[in-house]
C-alpha cells in the first residue's frame, strides 16, 4: 500500500456509545483496509469517511435511514458496529464495503509488471458501497476539474446541506450526504456559492429526481437510466460502477491521468489517449478496472511533460 494513504488519514474516533447493531466475522483473507477503501473517500478531510490502517468509519444514507459504520480489523476477524436508523443495513453491507465479497483471485496475470504488483499488494480488494448517489454526486463534482476544486465543493456541500452522522460520528464532525430531496431544492445561486457552475448543478438535480429508483433496480437498469441523463458520460458511469457496485471491469475512460498511467506501466509509453489505454487493457477484459486500481496503488509515477491543471474557483464571480 502506498505510504501516502496512511500519512494523510486522521486518527480514528473514540467509541463513545454502545452501537445499535454489531457483528463480528472472520477475515480469512489478506486485507489492506486503507488501500481498499481509498476509492470511497473524496480527498483528505472528506467528512463522510475516516480511514486508518486497521480501522475505518463511514457515514452513509441507507434505505432505512442514516448510519455511522465502524469496521476494525482485530487479529483474524473484523468487528463491525453501527449507529443510527440504518445501522442494521450498514452492518449487512460491511463485508462488501471492505472488499470481502470481491474476488481478486479471479485476476492472476502471469506477465510483468502486473504479476509482481498483484503479489506486492495481496490485501488490495475492490469495495462495494451499494449507494449509487453517494458515488454519483462526487463523480459529477469531479467532472473536468481538478481534484482540489471538486473536493472543496464536496466538503462545502456536506457542511451546508448534509446531516450530522449518527452516534460517535457527530461529535467528530462527520456528515451524511444530503438526501436527494434536499439536492433537488438547492437553488442555482447556492450552488454557485459552493463553487459549482450551472451545468453540473443541473445534472445533480436530474439524477436526484431518479434517485429513489436506484435502490430498487439492478445495476443494468440503473446504468440505462444514467446513460440517458445529459452530462453523465463514460467516466462518471465508471466511477459509480467501481465504487457503488465493485465492478472489476470499470475503467475510467475520459480521465486526465489514467490512460497515460496504463500506457507507461504496461508499454513504457509516457503518453496515451483512451483508445490506446483500452487497447492495452483488452487482454484483461472483465478485470480492466482491477488493473487500473493495481496501477493506482503501484507507486508508478508518470514523467512530467508540462504544467498540471490549475484549480478554478467561480465563487467570487
Amino acid at each position: 500500500m502506498p505510504p501516502a494513504i496512511l500519512r494523510r488519514t486522521r486518527p480514528p474516533l473514540p467509541v463513545s456509545a454502545a452501537p445499535d447493531a454489531l457483528q463480528i466475522f472472520e477475515l480469512g483473507v489478506p486485507l489492506d483496509l486503507a488501500a481498499t477503501l481509498a476509492p470511497v473517500a473524496h480527498g483528505h478531510g472528506d467528512p463522510t469517511i475516516r480511514i486508518a490502517a486497521r480501522e475505518a468509519w463511514r457515514a452513509t444514507r441507507t434505505p432505512d435511514g442514516t448510519a455511522t459504520l465502524r469496521v476494525a480489523v482485530e487479529g483474524a476477524s473484523v468487528r463491525a458496529e453501527a449507529w443510527g436508523h440504518g445501522a442494521a443495513w450498514a452492518i449487512g453491507q460491511a463485508s462488501a464495503l471492505i472488499g470481502l465479497e470481491d474476488a481478486p483471485e479471479a485476476f492472476a496475470p502471469t506477465g510483468e509488471p502486473l504479476a509482481g504488483l498483484v503479489r506486492r499488494h495481496p490485501g488490495l480488494r475492490l469495495p462495494r458501497t451499494g449507494r449509487v448517489m453517494e458515488a454519483l454526486v462526487p463523480a459529477i463534482l469531479e467532472q473536468k476539474v481538478t481534484g482540489v476544486e471538486a473536493r472543496r465543493i464536496w466538503r462545502g456541500l456536506l457542511r451546508s446541506y448534509g446531516e450530522p452522522a449518527p452516534g460517535p460520528g457527530a461529535a467528530a464532525g462527520m456528515r451524511v450526504m444530503p438526501a436527494p430531496s434536499v439536492l433537488r431544492t438547492i437553488p442555482s445561486y447556492a450552488w454557485h456559492r459552493l463553487g459549482l457552475e450551472r451545468r453540473r448543478a443541473v445534472v445533480i438535480g436530474l439524477v436526484a429526481v431518479l434517485a429513489e429508483r436506484f435502490d430498487a433496480e439492478p445495476p443494468e437498469r440503473v446504468r440505462a437510466r444514467l446513460g440517458a441523463v445529459p452530462g453523465i458520460g463514460q467516466w462518471t458511469m465508471a466511477e459509480v460502477a467501481r465504487v457503488a457496485w465493485g465492478d472489476p471491469d470499470a475503467v475510467s475512460v475520459g480521465d486526465y491521468h489514467i490512460p497515460s498511467l496504463v500506457a507507461f506501466a504496461l508499454a513504457g509509453e509516457p503518453r496515451a489517449d483512451d483508445r490506446r489505454m483500452l487497447e492495452l487493457l483488452e487482454p484483461y477484459r472483465g478485470q480492466r478496472g482491477r488493473v487500473q486500481r493495481v496501477l493506482e496503488v503501484s507507486g508508478i509515477r508518470l514523467p512530467r511533460h508540462g504544467p498540471r491543471m490549475t484549480p478554478g474557483d467561480i465563487r467570487g464571480i
